[in-house]
């Protein structure tokens, strides 16, 4: 079952981030006085992850909102003629392009010019239900399988759930650091010191789950949501995806048998669900396989189910959910 992700040739970090920089214009430089009242950059972002970043890296100096609210499943956002205006007036707007089709569209008519698409700051991959690939090797994504097996997938389409990693997202929050320092110069001191705080708290992290999941008793777990790719290929894990990308695609009577019989080769414990989307399908692969179920949360938006407060809190949920079904040794 276990499946190789295709790369999908991109620019170069620092090409990305280079570019990122240059796509703001020349008026940045009065760009906070031309943005909020307050004096501060007026930033838009597209969801969670991309909010939380704009958040930690330009603190006291950006105005940060979101277009996806709480609550609200990124996929099926719907853009509102209100929000449409928003994203026209904001000084930088940071989305992340092929997520939300109602975003892409929106942004490419809104004329904005200051737009930062965290896409072309790391390297995207096409995934399939599973998300392990034997070749990855720290600090890189895998080119190929190391066994020699083919294990690619005839699914389309960039996965972009990046940010489940935390060494791609570490990339990325580079990228954006750079864009602010371009557009507000007055405070690209302060920038570059948050990005460097923020990159150094996320190598922490990416050495908390090296750790934590380096010995464990199954490399199996089974997600309503393949939104886990590139967090399997970063610590070795098979992700086994009851539907693909989409949270809400329903699963074919033959995949679910065909989990089944995974769910017992590979001592799998747990069915893992989100607090986004329907629980439905977990629980009808639990029952009829006597597998416990938890969460495992993509991290698309903080809401009072989450578990936690922050992308960290939340990531370190995963990680303990993830020892507990695995079995941490």
């Amino acid at each position: 079952m276990n499946v190789r992700r295709r790369l999908i040739p991109t620019a170069a970090l620092a090409g990305a981030v280079a570019l990122a920089a240059t796509a703001l214009t020349a008026c940045s430089g009065t760009a906070g006085a031309a943005g909020a009242k307050d004096g501060k950059l007026d930033v838009m972002a597209s969801f969670y992850p991309m909010q939380f970043l704009a958040e930690q890296i330009g603190k006291d100096h950006v105005k940060v909102d979101t277009l996806t609210k709480p609550g609200v499943e990124p996929h099926d956002l719907e853009i509102t003629p209100k929000q449409t205006a928003q994203l026209g007036e904001a000084d930088v707007v940071l989305y992340l392009k092929t997520l939300q089709p109602a975003v892409d569209k929106a942004v490419a008519q809104s004329g904005v010019k200051n737009i930062v698409d965290a896409a072309t700051l790391t390297k995207l991959e096409v995934h399939g239900t599973s998300g392990h690939d034997h070749g990855a090797e720290e600090g890189r994504p895998s080119e190929g399988a190391a066994d020699g097996h083919d294990h690619s997938h005839g699914e389309a389409g960039e996965d972009p759930h990046v940010w489940l990693d935390p060494f791609k997202y570490a990339e990325i929050a580079k990228g954006v650091g750079a864009a602010l320092e371009k557009s507000d110069p007055d405070h690209a001191a302060d920038y570059k010191k948050n990005t460097d705080e923020l990159v150094a708290k996320l190598g922490a992290l990416d050495t908390e789950f090296k750790d934590g999941l380096k010995n464990t008793a199954s490399k199996t777990f089974i997600t309503t949501h393949s939104a886990f790719g590139y967090l399997s290929e970063r610590y070795g894990l098979d992700q086994e995806g009851i539907s693909g990308v989409d949270p809400e695609s329903e699963p074919s009577p033959a995949r679910m048998k065909e989990l089944q019989t995974l769910a017992k080769q590979d001592n799998v414990s747990t069915v893992f669900f989100e607090t986004l989307a329907s629980d439905k399908t977990a629980k009808t692969l639990a029952a009829d396989t006597g597998l416990k179920t938890d969460v495992l949360d993509p991290l698309e938006g903080i809401t009072d189910k989450s578990q936690g407060a922050d992308y960290f809190e939340v990531m370190r949920a995963n990680l303990k959910n993830l020892q507990k079904a695995l079995g941490s040794k």
